[in-house]
């Protein structure tokens, strides 16, 4: 047993220490770098679209976004020139640049024959998120007219480790269309998601999957209620996890293969990293939110591409087909069992469906793609519903919602969290149980007469929508009063870089300059990193151009310490730790503030309502996850919601000397 132990530490340990090889065109080889003449060709027309755009009529915002990504584009390639990968790169980011220019002539005419034309084709859109411009493919059918809402296809890639917007931009046009890719023509329009890169659609590239949806929804006609998820390996791993923990966003969803994650099942981990592991590493345990979604796993029998992170020794492998074999497993456990016949399964009580593709690789059968589409239509067809029984288990309040039932509010965060409510056919009587949850929110409860939640019954009036809170192990109506970890508020410090937020600079003298220089370094290289993974520099200001109105639109991360940076001197006092010239001190722990530097995430006490602020403060601190991980399949939060980081001279990633998660009520652990 001791010995079995080790093995896995060991597994675990020297897998997180490898480095994930760097992006390329293929293993060992370096990427191919452009001539000057080629680099300056490229500069010239990246400077002439500019100059076009520049010159545009700003008449129509979405156009002008088609035409300034294929800039982009350009512009990216030039920083990053390592990232044209192959002389087919160099080619191919000329032609781009041209087919930007004949958009750009276009609009100069007052014409954009893409807008209107059928077909495969490319559009834009400008991210909330960070102000970048992001590319996306659209598959747009010769039956679309526009008069009547038709249903939407998402799909998240696989791995292409050249896919630049560039690359992206010129393959998706004329892309051959696989097996796996291809479905019954319904008369959809399909999204093919850039996902900022190959990330599995996490941090940036989960929120390029909602944004994209809004632009397309802004263009087109589209039902919001006949949506459906879809990818294949990378982006199977993306899709397990934002079909899981978005159940209710989705008319149905086709998952094939993706890597299976283990790091959260591993020991060997610090509290503050082990238990946020949990969000998206044990994405089994959040099965049984397929309860409510239809959802299709398959991949071939025959797969053998990496499937665990790391593999448990001495255990065979089927590849990534382990991830539908584990869900179906875990399912099974919730109670629900499949039965049929063998590669063929349904989950009994669910709409749920595991096939597998006999005497394939990874990949599908010709047989198992017309059960998926089969399975498409009839849910496409159907269209999301609002149950009458929801099943909904969470280990956060960042992904809190299924249908008609919200937990915003945990007793222990990165615990599971469930709830199981019913109502009858005339939506008046509602029964509901729960487990490590405070907070509730019920919506459609228009009719409402009767209401019970774990064996309580509630006196409450029928209205749209009702929040329950618990306490002191009581169900009662309302909100509670102060400050407390809810939706979008309660970290880990990752979390502010899920939605939109701003960087600010420090501009004063700063109290201790070492520790200034460590900050800054800090800035610098997330500014630097997530600009060529993550293919936008996020938005940066000083301190003294910031306004209330960023506080109020941003989560607005801060560097530099009192000093230097005058907004965190406007938080001297508001914060749980206590900073001075001399020391940094967290709870009864003291540390000298010449070499320690403070990093934290915290609901932002300079926002209209300090006891229900709207948005975060962070300080000295971008996304925590290692570089390797922006471009991988998993990311792992390194630094909980508080840290103390040594200061050490070059260093952008500093030592670790004290890291934590604040309690429900965000203040620090006894």
């Amino acid at each position: 047993m001791l010995r079995s132990l080790l093995l896995v530490i060991i597994c675990t340990m020297t897998i997180l220490a490898q480095p994930t090889p760097a992006p390329g065109p293929a293993k060992g080889l370096p990427p191919i770098m452009p001539k000057t003449e080629e680099l300056q060709l490229i500069e010239g027309k990246t400077k002439e679209l500019e100059g076009l755009l520049r010159a545009l009529p700003k008449t129509d915002a979405a156009l002008l976004t088609d035409v300034e990504v294929y800039a982009k584009a350009g512009r990216f390639l030039l920083e990053f020139p390592q990232t044209f990968f192959t002389q087919d790169g160099i080619r191919q980011a000329i032609a781009v640049l041209d087919h930007g220019l004949d958009r750009a002539r276009q609009l100069q005419k007052g014409s954009a024959d893409w807008a209107s034309a059928k077909g495969r084709k490319i559009h834009a859109y400008r991210s909330a998120l960070d102000g970048s411009v992001q590319p996306y493919g659209l598959t747009v059918p010769e039956s679309y007219n526009g008069t009547q809402p038709t249903r939407l296809y998402v799909w998240l890639h696989g791995r292409d480790q050249t896919l630049t917007e560039s690359s992206f931009i010129y393959k998706f046009p004329n892309a051959s269309k696989s097996l796996t890719y291809s479905t019954a023509d319904l008369g959809q329009i399909t999204l093919d998601c850039y996902g900022r890169w190959n990330n599995a659609n996490h941090w940036a590239g989960e929120v390029d999957i909602f944004e994209a949806i809004a632009d397309v929804s802004r263009r087109y006609k589209i039902d919001p209620k006949r949506i459906i998820l879809r990818g294949f390996s990378l982006g199977g791993a993306g899709a397990w996890h934002i079909a899981l923990q978005y159940p209710d966003r989705w008319a149905a969803a086709e998952i094939g293969a993706g890597t299976y994650p283990r790091r959260a099942q591993m020991p060997g981990f610090p509290d503050y990293q082990a238990r946020p592991l949990r969000i998206w590493e044990n994405i089994l345990e959040w099965s049984l939110n397929a309860f409510n979604l239809p959802l299709a796993g398959h991949d071939g029998d025959s797969d053998t591409q990496t499937a665990v992170i790391p593999q448990e020794p001495g255990k065979p492998s089927r590849g990534q087909l382990e991830s539908s074999l584990r869900v179906r497993a875990q399912l099974e456990k919730e109670g629900f069992p499949s039965e049929g016949e063998e590669n063929n399964w349904r989950v009994k009580g669910t709409h749920d469906i595991f096939l597998i593709s006999e005497k394939t690789g990874h990949g599908v059968s010709p047989l198992v793609r017309t059960r998926l589409d089969a399975f498409l239509k009839e849910h496409g067809d159907r269209g999301v519903l609002s149950p009458d029984e929801v099943r909904f288990v969470t280990y956060t309040a960042r992904y809190p919602r299924a249908h008609w039932v919200s937990i915003d509010g945990l007793a222990q965060h990165y615990e599971r969290a469930e709830v199981r409510a019913r109502r009858d056919a005339t939506r008046q009587r509602y029964e509901i149980t729960t487990r490590n949850v405070t907070h509730l929110e019920l919506r459609e409860m228009d009719q409402l007469r009767e209401l019970k939640i774990d064996g309580e019954t509630l006196r409450a009036k029928a209205a749209p929508q009702l929040v329950l809170n618990k306490t002191g192990g009581a169900w009662r109506i309302g909100e509670t009063k102060g400050l407390r970890k809810r939706h979008g508020q309660q970290g880990p410090i990752d979390d502010a870089f899920l939605e939109p937020f701003l960087l600010v600079r420090p501009t004063g003298t700063p109290w201790n300059a070492a520790a200034h220089d460590q900050a800054l370094r800090i800035l610098a290289r997330f500014d630097r990193v997530y600009a060529r993974y993550y293919r936008a520099h996020p938005r940066i200001k000083d301190d003294k151009d910031v306004t209330a109105e960023d506080f109020a639109k941003y989560h607005v991360a801060l560097f530099g310490d009192p000093g230097s940076n005058r907004w965190i001197a406007k938080l001297q006092g508001k914060l749980p730790i206590a900073w001075s010239r001399n020391s940094i001190g967290v709870g009864t722990q003291t540390y000298s503030a010449d070499g320690h530097l403070p990093v934290l995430i915290y609901p932002n006490p300079l926002g209209p309502n300090p006891l229900a602020p709207k948005r975060y403060v962070v300080i000295n601190s971008g996304l925590t996850i290692d570089e390797r991980e922006y471009h991988g399949d998993y990311s792992m939060p390194k630094l909980g919601d508080l840290a103390i980081l040594k200061v050490q001279a070059g260093s952008e990633t500093p030592e670790i000397a004290f890291a934590t998660l604040f309690d429900e009520r965000w203040r620090l652990p006894q």
